[in-house]
């Protein structure tokens, strides 16, 4: 219960935050929270409601990883006041898990699934990737359909992107070739459509009524408090018109270490500058985009700002329509060449 006790006292800190504002969701992840019991997970959310007003639909997430994951814990982290459960599944290939690096196994993977569900959580999320060293347009539908066979509310299903830092950078794998990323891509959609899912952001999916609000809040550049090591967190203040973005030493060690005021994060302010783009990034993720009634609340839009909308509207990637401005099918399939002329 310690690392929960700091959780506890880092977010005390944060109050002045607040300014009388309610939760509409609560997040548990990063590392491993499944391993968790449920009397912590209990302790946790008992402490924040204790501090902070919560909206009585709170959504309250937990990721779970099926090879830390201890599967006879759903059901106490259900009766602790979890809603929603977030798996990172990946691939139910086992092949594919192991060039992943995933210490699960699709048996596995398929097991915390069954549990979750038999647990009562009727709002699971799966995370799938696709476009996988090697991997055939044949095995990555497969591996969809695998998912949705579960009927499952929510998926997060997206492309294997190689980051910087990472082993896959210094030793790139063999990916798929553009056009198979694009025949995956195309039957894929056809896929999630018929199982009865929509989407609604880049990489997401959804049934009627079960989009994440937790993560609908980042894409609409929403405020979030953040607690515990390594976190990040965002907030407007009315006060002086600012936003600020701060960060959680990445050490727990030295999380669990520092006392209530040495745990107060690196904070700044975001350059006025610089909102415009971020909002941006942010809200073209959104297939419905964002009002430009909230683009101009979040960020005033400048001169060079307005000039760069403009151009990418007259070359096609980007219309308002109904008051939301938004990608068009191109602009939205060159998501990342159509923000990258906007920030």
């Amino acid at each position: 219960m310690a690392y929960v006790d700091a959780l506890l006292l880092d977010l005390q800190s944060q109050l002045p935050w607040v300014q009388g504002r309610s939760l509409q969701s609560i997040f548990i992840g990063g590392g491993t929270p499944s391993l968790l019991s449920g009397a912590a997970v209990e302790h946790l959310l008992r402490g924040i409601d204790h501090q902070v007003t919560c909206e009585e639909q709170i959504e309250v997430t937990l990721e779970a990883n099926p090879g830390s994951a201890d599967r006879s814990r759903f059901a106490d982290y259900r009766t602790a006041g979890v809603n929603r459960l977030s798996i990172g599944v990946q691939s139910f290939d086992d092949d594919a898990l192991l060039a992943l690096g995933r210490i699960h196994s699709g048996h596995e993977a398929v097991k915390a699934i069954d549990a979750a569900q038999a647990a009562g959580f009727d709002r699971l999320n799966l995370d799938l990737m696709h476009g996988l060293p090697d991997q055939r347009a044949a095995g990555a539908i497969a591996d969809l359909q695998r998912a949705l066979s579960f009927g499952v509310t929510h998926l997060s299903w997206y492309q294997l992107t190689i980051e910087a830092n990472t082993q896959f950078y210094s030793r790139p794998p063999q990916l798929p070739a553009e056009d198979t990323l694009q025949e995956i891509f195309d039957e894929g959609i056809r896929v999630i459509e018929a199982a009865g899912l929509h989407r609604y952001e880049v990489s997401a999916y959804a049934a009627i009524g079960h989009t994440s609000k937790h993560n609908l809040n980042y894409w609409q550049f929403g405020d979030y408090l953040a607690i515990g090591a390594g976190a990040h967190g965002k907030v407007s203040v009315i006060a002086d018109d600012t936003v600020y973005r701060f960060q959680r030493t990445r050490s727990p060690r030295d999380y669990l270490r520092a006392d209530g005021h040495q745990r107060m994060p690196v904070c700044e302010a975001i350059d006025p500058a610089d909102l415009p783009g971020e909002c941006l990034l942010n809200g073209l993720r959104l297939v419905e985009g964002i009002p430009t009634e909230l683009l101009q609340r979040r960020a005033q839009i400048d001169q060079r700002t307005a000039a760069a909308l403009a151009r990418a509207t007259a070359e096609g990637l980007l219309q308002t329509n109904n008051g939301r401005i938004m990608a068009t099918p191109l602009g939205y399939r060159f998501l990342d060449n159509l923000v990258g002329k906007l920030i």
